[in-house]
């Protein structure tokens, strides 16, 4: 979704339905969204087309005389479209759907608390409720306009689902993607234990503490260097295509040679990542006008400190951040593969990796490869993009099978002599 500025609307709303749809975060028959142009059009989806399906030329535009343009009506809920853009000239796109984790908070009254991470609340800000009233009616337009002039980005609706605003269509959805993102991890938290949220000041820690690396000005790429820039590129959209990582966060850095390694850049879209936008960070260093992610100094400070690690990601996963909500133990003595592979698991107080990155370093070891931040997802690291990267779909999968034993019965992890007898098999 990298540079909609210079796509047509019909193009812009194709695309970004059809990642909602893909991720499951819509029906065939379900959700809406549009753009206003520059013109003050409204570029809407069809009313009654399959959402799996969407051509560009399904897309209505709703002139300011109510007439439109398109082989279809435009969608039923436009009312509430237009009552927003009213209400909110700030705004130029808006998404509506009904992911699932959002609907159980609208079917229970509640409001997911963005506080449960630092990035969902800068990118979702607190989250408003509208009443319910009648889909596709000029009082269901009212109350959500009239929520969101209060300054609301993302407003729950009652028994119906969500709607997200932005000051373009990419905004909206990645506001809209963030927030589902909370609520499923909220929800899933909710099921192994007590969900500890952030302060205010908490939430404002990493902003007070960054501060820009260094530039110089680089040469061209090596070889090596594309290479490695591809690699990256595959295994970062790979891992969103899996929802190990969403829009807006999540970072991977590769070990380039003793003196360098590239990263993942700072607001890029994770889907639409390409070769140019990693950043190489060469002697503690970036190119001229390059951002890299804000994780740079921890990625810098792992590699300084263990010349084994070649690769490390962080990374917002649903089931494995659950557990960084909690300070519940992610036990991945569960089954030999999650043994071998994720070993001990550390956890991290909060606000260690942004003020402290040299003793983040140092909670990392051979036998500990895989930390859990509070309220900050994990990260995991290894000797390869491709060790890191199934260290972190194991790691998943293992917190996903263990909140899944909650409703079976008690978990029974393998005894110390299993362990044992792995060790020495695998030389651990």
């Amino acid at each position: 979704m990298r540079g909609m500025g210079w796509i047509h609307p019909r193009d812009e709303l194709m695309r970004t339905m059809e990642r909602i749809y893909r991720y499951r975060m819509t029906t065939t028959s379900g959700g809406n969204i549009s753009i206003r142009d520059e013109n003050g059009d409204i570029w809407i989806t069809p009313a009654r087309v399959d959402k799996g399906n969407l051509k560009r030329e399904d897309m209505a535009c709703v002139h300011s005389d109510g007439s439109f343009d398109g082989p279809h009506p435009p969608s039923s809920e436009l009312p509430f479209h237009e009552a927003i853009y009213r209400a909110r000239p700030d705004l130029m796109g808006i998404v509506h759907a009904h992911p699932v984790a959002l609907v159980a908070f609208s079917i229970t009254g509640e409001v997911p608390n963005t506080n449960v991470f630092h990035q969902a609340r800068h990118v979702c800000g607190k989250v408003g409720f509208a009443p319910y009233e009648l889909p596709g009616s000029a009082a269901l337009g009212r109350v959500i306009s009239e929520t969101m002039r209060q300054g609301y980005d993302c407003v729950v609706l009652e028994n119906h689902g969500v709607v997200t605003g932005g000051e373009s269509l990419q905004e909206a959805f990645q506001r809209f993607e963030t927030l589902e993102f909370a609520a499923k991890t909220i929800i899933k938290g909710n099921v192994i234990g007590n969900i500890r949220y952030l302060t205010d000041d908490e939430v404002e820690l990493p902003r007070r503490s960054f501060s820009a690396v260094p530039e110089y000005d680089r040469e061209p790429p090596t070889s090596r260097e594309k290479d490695m820039r591809q690699r990256l590129c595959e295994f970062v959209r790979r891992g969103y295509q899996q929802r190990l990582m969403i829009s807006t966060e999540g970072s991977f850095s590769a070990r380039l040679d003793s003196e360098s390694f590239l990263i993942t850049p700072y607001k890029v879209d994770r889907c639409s990542l390409e070769v140019e936008d990693i950043v190489l960070v060469r002697k503690g260093r970036v190119g001229k006008g390059r951002r890299p992610s804000r994780a740079v100094r921890n990625h810098m400070a792992i590699y300084d400190r263990h010349p084994d690690i070649y690769s490390i990601v962080n990374a917002y996963t649903v089931n494995s951040t659950a557990f960084s909500l909690t300070g519940e133990e992610l036990n991945s003595r569960t089954i030999p593969e999650s043994y071998v592979f994720l070993r001990e698991i550390g956890c991290v107080p909060y606000g260690v990796q942004f003020i402290d990155p040299e003793q983040l370093a140092s909670f990392l070891d051979p036998s500990n490869p895989i930390l859990i931040f509070e309220n900050d997802g994990v990260l995991v690291a290894g000797g390869s993009i491709l060790e890191a990267f199934d260290r972190l779909e194991v790691l998943e999968s293992t917190a996903e099978a263990i909140i899944n034993s909650r409703a079976l019965g008690n978990v029974s992890p393998m005894p110390e002599s299993a362990i044992e007898e792995l060790k020495r098999a695998f030389d651990l």
